[in-house]
């Protein structure tokens, strides 16, 4: 039984592989399945779905439209390669080198960005959604906040925390991701750090003369002063009055 399965795993790898060399030069998948070594290589919509590329050298490489979902590229030289279009979801990227690289259009969702080098990297219209590790200097506070707002619909809200964190860490000011963040917190039943949040997001609220912001952040610190068995006293409007859905009352402290 043993022996069978290994026969059929063989005969599904390759026919795996002949339906990939169909989409890409043949010789230079093979080239860097065997060596990790192709540089300037042809690998236009190659399918290297989960390859273990660690350490590969694809610098001036051409990756458009290539499918590498769940591949390891970490420390791989992607140095001046063309990845528009890629989808790169999942990947492990730790410690890649995306210097000059062609990123457009790049999925790059749920990928793993630790150490990553991106200097002069092109990403416009790259999705970084889910990404562990963003580097901060590749995003304004306004997109990491848009990140942890949709990562918060999601119910994910240790990742919309992780978001919120950034974006403070680069606009400390930033009185919406403060609130933002203390709502992730509630959500995860951390009313103190949640309380924390909200104080100093009223204080800056009222500070940038933000009414509704102001209005919001009071009514989050009433509701959060309320005990759990308790309503908020009537004829004062409740932070589930403000709240209607998460992303009602978040998006409305994006700045587009």
């Amino acid at each position: 039984m043993k022996n069978q399965i290994i026969a059929i795993a063989a005969f599904l790898t390759t026919i795996s592989l002949t339906t990939t060399v169909q989409a890409a030069n043949s010789e230079h998948i093979r080239q860097l399945l065997a060596t990790k070594q192709c540089q300037n290589c042809d690998l236009t919509n190659a399918g290297l779905v989960m390859a273990d590329l660690s350490g590969a050298n694809l610098s001036g490489a051409n990756l458009a439209g290539a499918n590498l979902s769940r591949a390891n590229l970490s420390g791989a030289d992607l140095r001046g390669a063309n990845l528009s279009g890629a989808s790169l979801f999942g990947v492990n990227l730790s410690e890649a080198k995306f210097s000059g690289a062609n990123l457009a259009g790049a999925d790059l969702r749920n990928t793993y960005l630790a150490n990553v080098e991106l200097t002069g990297a092109y990403l416009n219209g790259a999705n970084f959604q889910g990404a562990v590790g963003i580097p901060s200097q590749i995003a304004s506070p306004e997109e990491f906040y848009a990140l942890g707002v949709a990562e918060a619909q999601k119910g994910n809200q240790q990742q919309a925390i992780s978001y919120f964190n950034q974006a403070i860490a680069i606009k400390p000011e930033y009185a919406g991701a403060y609130l933002a963040r203390g709502v992730a917190r509630y959500q995860i039943l951390d009313r103190q750090g949640a309380f924390q949040d909200a104080q100093i997001a009223e204080k800056m609220f009222t500070s940038q003369n933000n009414g509704p912001g102001m209005l919001t952040a009071q009514a989050f610190i009433q509701e959060l002063q309320t005990p759990v068995n308790e309503k908020v006293s009537a004829g004062k409007p409740s932070f589930v009055d403000f709240l209607g859905s998460l992303g009602s009352v978040l998006l409305q402290f994006l700045p587009f």
